[in-house]
């Protein structure tokens, strides 16, 4: 027969572990939140005014500019387009967002992106002796390319 010393200490450690796991759940909703904030702060900084004008300005910047030097002045907007991206790719090679979340948020962008200033960078690297001038955009595109290409699909 127990004792009230052991069901005092059963009750106890029934208690310290029932803790444990609500921490442990509070802890993994609170990561997902900031993840989840993460990513729509992505998709926010994407789909502003500032950002798409960018965009804009970098796909006729492209339709003109494929092997030579751009003039200065299109540095800015082609900065902010390729930083966007570095970024992303950053996030995605440290496995801090996952490739169906970009794939769902950002389409082909990523794709197009690459491909309208791939020869910019290319010529930055060059010119700058630096192969890993936007490296991380880089990535990103490979990752893309090559999920699209194996068939692997979001949802």
């Amino acid at each position: 027969m127990l004792d009230i010393t052991e069901i005092s200490t059963i009750i106890a450690t029934a208690g310290v572990l029932a803790g444990v796991i609500y921490y442990i759940q509070v802890m993994r909703d609170q990561a997902k939140t900031r993840h989840t904030d993460l990513v729509m702060r992505l998709y926010a900084t994407y789909s502003s005014s500032e950002f798409q004008d960018a965009w804009t300005r970098v796909r006729k910047i492209s339709q003109v500019a494929d092997t030579t030097r751009i003039d200065e002045s299109n540095n800015k907007v082609i900065n902010q387009v390729c930083l966007f991206f570095e970024g992303v790719g950053i996030l995605l090679r440290r496995r801090i967002v996952d490739a169906t979340i970009i794939e769902d948020l950002f389409g082909g962008a990523v794709e197009r992106a690459w491909e309208y200033v791939r020869n910019q960078i290319y010529l930055g690297r060059q010119e700058f002796n630096d192969p890993t001038i936007y490296y991380y955009f880089e990535y990103l595109y490979n990752e893309m390319k090559n999920r699209r290409r194996r068939g692997v699909n979001s949802g």
